[in-house]
C-alpha cells in the first residue's frame, strides 16, 4: 500500500497515457511513496469538434467564459472520479494523502470534484485549466475540503483555453476563501513546462513531505 496517491486526469482528446511520464519528472523522494493513477475519460461526441468522438471528461461547446456547460457530463465525470478516490481509500490511503490532478479538460474536472468531493483531500493541481460551474461548485463545495491548498497554473500564452480563464478560476477561488497558490507561465502555450514540473514537484515537497 501507498502512502499517497495522485489521480491525475487528462485533457480533451488526449488519455491517462500521456502523463506516465510524470512520476519520473517529478523526482518526488521515495519516502513520499507517491502511487499515480492515470485514469481514460469516456469517448464520447464533441461539439466543438464538429462531432468528432474522443476521450472527454464533458462535451465542449466553446472556449469562452459565456460558452454552454455541459452540467450532466460534468456531473457524470465527478461521480466516477469519486469512485475512484474510493477505491483509493478502500485500498487503505487516508483521503487527506489523495491528490487530484489534471490539465486542461482534466484540470476542470480537478477542480470540481476536489471542491465537492465529502471527505478532506491532501490538495488538487489544475493546470492550464478553469472552474466549470463556478457558482454550482461553490454552492455545493464541501466543507472539509475549504481548506485544501490548490496550485493553479496557466500560460500566458495559452491560444486553447485562454489566460483569462486560468486567472478569472484564481480569483474565483481566492475570493470563495480557498488557499491557492498562482503560477503564471510568461511564453507557455496550452503545454506542461519543465518549470512548471519544478513547481508542482516543489509544491508536493512542501505539502507532503
Amino acid at each position: 500500500m501507498s502512502k499517497h496517491t495522485i489521480i491525475w486526469l487528462h485533457g480533451l482528446g488526449a488519455s491517462g497515457d500521456d502523463f506516465v511520464s510524470l512520476p519520473d519528472a517529478l523526482k518526488l523522494p521515495p519516502e513520499m511513496d507517491m502511487r499515480f493513477v492515470f485514469p481514460n475519460a469516456p469517448m464520447m461526441p464533441v461539439t466543438l469538434n464538429q462531432g468528432y468522438t474522443m476521450r472527454a471528461w464533458f462535451d465542449v461547446y466553446g472556449l469562452s467564459a459565456e460558452s454552454k456547460i455541459d452540467v450532466a457530463g460534468i456531473l457524470r465525470s465527478c461521480d466516477f472520479i469519486n469512485q475512484l478516490v474510493d477505491t483509493e481509500i478502500a485500498r487503505g490511503v487516508p483521503s487527506h494523502r489523495i491528490l487530484l490532478g489534471g490539465f486542461s479538460q482534466g484540470a476542470a474536472m480537478a477542480l470540481v470534484a476536489g471542491l465537492t468531493f465529502k471527505k478532506q483531500l491532501g490538495g488538487v493541481i489544475a493546470l492550464s485549466g478553469f472552474l466549470p460551474m463556478a457558482r454550482e461548485v461553490f454552492e455545493t463545495a464541501s466543507a472539509v475540503n475549504r481548506s485544501a491548498p490548490i496550485f493553479l497554473a496557466h500560460g500566458k500564452a495559452d491560444s486553447v483555453v485562454v489566460y483569462t480563464l486560468g486567472e478569472m478560476t484564481y480569483e474565483a477561488l481566492l475570493k470563495a476563501g480557498y488557499s491557492v497558490s498562482w503560477h503564471a507561465y510568461e511564453s507557455m502555450p496550452h503545454t506542461v513546462s519543465d518549470k512548471e514540473i519544478l513547481d508542482i514537484s516543489q509544491w508536493m515537497k512542501n505539502l507532503l513531505g
